[in-house]
């Protein structure tokens, strides 16, 4: 899978980028690299976000899948 991110350069320095495609998802790095590392760990966590509320019946088949 492929996500596109916005890089924007903090005032303060570093970087800070965030992820359209997933509403929230955003991060920070003093230097490209790191902000790099970190947009891989803000990704993953934004879609392992598990849903509690969901009803399932019998007939359902849950399952996971990677991306």
């Amino acid at each position: 899978m492929k996500i596109k991110v916005v890089v924007h350069e903090a005032e303060e320095g570093g970087y800070w980028a965030e992820v359209p495609s997933i509403p929230g998802c955003a991060t920070q790095g003093e230097s490209f690299e790191e902000l790099l590392g970190n947009l891989y760990e803000a990704v993953e966590g934004c879609l392992s976000v598990d849903v509690q509320d969901i009803v399932v019946s019998e007939r359902d088949r849950v399952f996971e899948i990677a991306v």
